[in-house]
């Protein structure tokens, strides 16, 4: 399990059509002692920054639903480019249909809406060691 220091060098992306639902991951995120955050409004933002500056990305903390590009398709274009930076799905979504979908896709975890800081750590924890053991 990645210890304080570990998220305090953290870089994230977080990728959310939502400006005050990217603002509260910047927070939470935050609280967990990641301060290099950066965002995009949706896939296809985040698309052409990880196209520009993938290996300065440790993180993808990503929406599911978007206009653009959805959170899938940014998943499956990222993995299908042979970036495997650990990747957690956030959506509204909880149908079992949506989890296989994501899996398949090659997410490394997946997190439904509302959720707390707490919940959102144990998440990243779980995410980086599936990465460390994939």
């Amino acid at each position: 399990m990645p210890d304080p220091e570990q998220f305090s060098r953290m870089k994230v992306l977080i990728v959310e059509d939502q400006a005050d639902a990217r603002a509260i991951l910047r927070l939470m995120l935050g609280e967990l002692g990641i301060t290099q955050i950066f965002e995009a409004s949706d896939g296809k933002e985040a698309h052409d920054f990880m196209d520009a500056a993938f290996e300065m990305v440790d993180f993808i903390v990503c929406d599911w639903n978007m206009p653009n590009m959805s959170g899938l398709e940014f998943l499956k274009e990222t993995r299908a480019k042979g970036i495997n930076t650990p990747f957690l799905m956030v959506t509204g979504r909880g149908d079992m249909g949506s989890v296989v979908d994501a899996r398949e896709g090659g997410v490394n975890g997946y997190i439904k809406k509302p959720f707390s800081p707490a919940q959102l750590e144990v998440k990243l924890r779980i995410c980086m060691e599936r990465q460390k053991a994939a």
